[in-house]
């Protein structure tokens, strides 16, 4: 998000980009910021990523890490500003319509069933990712959420 670019592509050297400090989130929004071309890091994919390991910041952007419930705060005192959905939405900002750079639906943060080993043939829990899976759950999580969650099945 940003109050002052409307366009990734028009992030300026030197921009301030908050983004959490906490480890599983931090790691996404720099593996974001990658994926938008701003930085390289030293692992690529790898889901622990942290400011330490950028190896690339062609743009020079300053980096401010800041718990994650505070950055949509953030926005008038940043450049960019890393917001997580749950976090998002109750500031009033709307991933799809108010961001300038989203994950795309093949992101490893998606949601998933895990099962104990032993109980991948468990009836019930086929029943429940069934319905989980189905058109119909589909259709709500697009209609409710209006693109600010994204099925991934």
């Amino acid at each position: 998000y940003s109050h002052k670019f409307k366009n990734i592509k028009d992030v300026t050297d030197g921009a301030k980009v908050t983004i959490p400090n906490d480890p599983t989130n931090g790691a996404r929004a720099l593996l974001l910021l990658q994926q938008a071309g701003l930085i390289k890091l030293k692992n690529g994919n790898s889901v622990d990523a942290s400011v330490t390991d950028i190896t690339e910041n062609p743009k020079n952007l300053q980096f401010v890490e800041l718990d994650a419930a505070q950055i949509p705060r953030s926005l008038d005192d940043t450049d960019l500003a890393c917001v997580n959905t749950n976090y998002a939405i109750p500031a009033g900002l709307n991933p799809q319509k108010d961001s300038i750079l989203v994950e795309s639906k093949d992101s490893p943060y998606a949601n998933v069933m895990a099962v104990r080993q032993g109980d991948e043939n468990n009836e019930t829990y086929k029943k429940v990712l069934a319905i989980y899976q189905s058109e119909p759950i589909k259709k709500f999580i697009e209609e409710h959420f209006q693109g600010t969650i994204l099925p991934a099945f």
